[in-house]
């Protein structure tokens, strides 16, 4: 007889979008399932940007608490939310085939970005890439749910917001005034679902690894393997992108300043079935121009 599997996920529109998702997948392959919805710290605490409440995994702690307490089975995260380093007795059993890892800049009329422009984002990684770009904009910080942040874009006089193409589409919100920023190097597995289980619970690893997809797993490892090398537990602005095209892999990474002045950045290709320690080759190479350095002034806050 086959054991229900109790799902974990965020109690927010996207997080069960994502985790019914996978209910499907399950319960179409004969596994039976239940949502086990709860609210995440990340959730609750909205009246400051995520990188000052200085907890790694803030959407995900809670999840992983209910998982080894036996409240639920497994768990489904937005990968680029899981930290790289997973508690112990958790492991990754599935990534899912990954959706648009693009980001957007979400526009309340026409966008002319020569002007002093105010664009809203709780995120580091695009902040510093904005000001990089536009040094004359100001960035101002934006936090909630997907829903939330495009209320707040309409309630208030910002020029944009920028946010994740996938997410916005998952759960048919995306505008029609949006403008895809493929300059903007997006946060590493970011499009990515990822499943995680009980290190332990052999049934549940065997039942959603049948939900993997292969080339999106290996792509998201080598961008989680250059974030972890370089991050060192501290949260930084870094983008990673990596495409399998062909027989061979090509990757993008970037670490930048908090203030979006100075940019180290690496691209390479290299093939495909070297792709195991290329995400921290890539590391390696920006500590080595002096990224170094550069997390260190970001670790002191400057």
């Amino acid at each position: 007889m086959k054991k229900l599997i109790r799902i974990g996920t965020r109690d927010s529109q996207l997080a069960m979008w994502q985790a019914t998702t996978v209910q499907k997948k399950l319960e179409k392959l004969g596994f039976p399932t239940q949502l086990v919805p709860v609210k995440s710290t990340g959730d609750l605490i909205l009246d400051k940007p995520l990188y000052e409440l200085g907890i790694t995994g803030i959407f995900t702690k809670t999840l992983d608490v209910a998982m080894l307490s036996g409240t639920v089975d497994i768990a489904v995260h937005s990968m680029k939310d899981v930290p790289t380093l997973l508690p112990n007795g958790i492991v990754q059993t599935a990534v899912l085939e990954r959706a648009s890892f693009d980001d957007i800049l979400v526009t309340n009329s026409i966008f002319e970005p020569s002007k002093n422009c105010t664009v809203a984002t709780g995120s580091l990684r695009r902040k510093a890439q904005w000001l990089h770009r536009y040094p004359h904009h100001k960035v101002v910080d934006l936090r909630g749910n997907v829903n939330t942040r495009l209320q707040k874009l309409t309630d208030n006089q910002w020029d944009g917001a920028i946010f994740a193409k996938a997410g916005l589409e998952r759960i048919d919100v995306l505008p029609t005034n949006h403008t895809l920023l493929d300059w903007m190097v997006p946060a590493p597995a970011q499009g990515a679902m990822v499943i995680v289980a009980l290190e332990d619970d052999s049934y549940c690893k065997a039942a959603t690894a049948n939900l993997n997809d292969r080339n999106s797993e290996i792509c998201t490892h080598i961008e989680r393997e250059f974030l972890r090398t370089l991050e060192g537990g501290c949260t930084a602005p870094i983008g990673a992108i990596a495409e399998i095209e062909g027989s061979e892999v090509h990757f993008k990474g970037v670490l930048l300043s908090l203030d979006g002045k100075t940019k180290l950045e690496t691209e390479k290709r290299i093939p495909l079935d070297r792709y195991s320690t290329f995400g921290k080759e890539c590391a390696n190479e920006i500590l080595e121009q002096g990224g170094a350095n550069l997390m260190k002034l970001i670790k002191d806050g400057r």
